[in-house]
């Protein structure tokens, strides 16, 4: 079987959040969870009382379960803010070379304009453990979390949003001096469609309006925030990280083709090209493969999105090809690519080597026809806290007892270290 080496200094790792594993977080993400994880929890038992949404067993056996209140509760989380050392020793076991994680903001500035020089001699001992590891430490400043105080002043619907923001990321990077790859922001799109249209997470506020405002001044913070840490320190490769949808028309009618142009425009940010030219590297995250059929009588909204014949825990339609597509489409930037999310919801276990691996042969062929990645990281390291689905789905290369904060090595990443540690995958 022929065999595809990697380019020379190719980056392998997983990624994680800080709100989603560090736990005892005081943020906006905190307070929203309080206020609604019994909503949540009651909607998730009306889900499963319909047959065709029943949950599975194996996913209810285990702890929490999405039934439980307790299940939306970040908590503790995986207790990564303790235990990050020993993290890191799995990492480097499982031959991880980078790791991406994100700087929780509220942790930094914890009141408006006050700076806490204790959490922020914690991330530098963060950084430093990865060194000695030998993982080179890939920073995230921004993964939807915000201080109560910023949100309760307005959040990013303020014109002044942004200041206060530059102000953090000011401070934290003129700290973190051994820091060498930086994203501003992570799927700024993402927060602003659920926060502002879906209104599933916070602030839960439906309005077109907001949204458009919020995302704007996203776009203006990671422009600004550029420009002035580049003038900090100008060896900064800096970088935004975006979720990109693979979109096709089911057909080639003329309706499935502009539907699936609308629907692309806004789903993938329509100010990304603009972000691009702010940007040192493309942090690419790739989940989702749409195929867009206008057709009142398929659903509610006249949109089907995908076929779906091969799914996740979470119910995401698993589609590898589609990484090598977007690939293609971003050569066209001439920017170096890094794959900074990439992973799937299977708490077996039985879906998730087979997941890498054709994921990465698609990355060899976009490697092969000229694409510069340099780069790819599983999401998740662990096992963490999803957020509005709580603790239930299981992303993680290793998983972790809630009740006892055991980590356990799973298979599939066994599989992937094969992988990192040969630079190499059998086509």
């Amino acid at each position: 079987m022929p065999q595809f080496y990697f380019p020379k200094g190719f980056y392998f790792g997983a990624s994680t959040s800080a709100h989603q594993v560090e736990g005892g977080n005081n943020n906006d993400w905190t307070e929203w969870e309080h206020a609604n994880s019994a909503r949540l929890a009651a909607e998730a038992a009306r889900r499963h009382a319909k047959a065709p949404m029943r949950i599975p067993d194996y996913i209810l056996n285990n702890y929490p379960n999405p039934l439980q209140e307790e299940n939306y509760i970040s908590g503790k989380a995986c207790d990564h803010y303790n235990r990050f050392r020993e993290d890191f020793d799995i990492a480097k076991k499982l031959g991880h070379n980078a790791h991406r994680f994100s700087i929780e903001w509220s942790r930094i500035e914890p009141e408006e304009g006050k700076f806490n020089e204790a959490e922020i001699e914690h991330y530098r001992e963060v950084i430093k453990a990865l060194r000695e590891r030998g993982i080179e430490p890939f920073v995230t400043l921004w993964h939807w979390t915000n201080p109560v105080w910023f949100s309760e002043r307005g959040g990013w619907k303020k014109k002044d949003a942004k200041d206060c923001f530059l102000r953090y990321c000011k401070k934290i990077i003129s700290a973190l001096e051994d820091v060498r790859f930086l994203m501003i922001l992570n799927e700024p799109e993402a927060p602003v469609r659920h926060g502002y249209i879906i209104k599933d997470r916070p602030p839960a506020v439906g309005n077109i309006v907001d949204a458009y405002v919020v995302l704007k001044n996203l776009m203006e913070a990671h422009k600004e925030g550029y420009t002035l840490l580049k003038d900090l320190r100008n060896d900064l490769q800096i970088g935004i990280s975006e979720n990109l949808v693979f979109f096709e028309p089911y057909n080639h009618l003329p309706n499935n083709y502009l539907g699936m142009k609308l629907i692309k425009w806004w789903r993938n940010n329509p100010f990304f090209s603009r972000l691009i030219r702010y940007s040192d590297f493309i942090g690419f995250q790739y989940y989702f493969h749409s195929r867009i059929r206008i057709n009142p009588l398929v659903s509610r909204w006249g949109i089907q999105f995908n076929e779906n014949k091969e799914l996740s825990d979470f119910g995401w339609e698993i589609y590898p090809e589609g990484i090598y597509h977007v690939l293609k489409d971003l050569k066209k930037y001439g920017k170096p690519i890094y794959i900074t999310e990439n992973g799937l919801a299977d708490a077996r276990d039985e879906k998730r080597a087979k997941f890498i691996e054709e994921h990465l042969r698609w990355v060899a062929k976009a490697i092969k026809e000229g694409v510069d990645v340099r780069g790819y990281f599983y999401w998740s390291l662990f096992d963490n806290f999803e957020w509005d689905k709580g603790f239930w789905l299981r992303f993680g290369l290793v998983e972790v007892d809630y009740k006892t904060m055991e980590r356990k090595i799973r298979q599939s990443a066994w599989e992937y270290a094969k992988i990192t540690k040969e630079n190499s995958i059998a086509l």
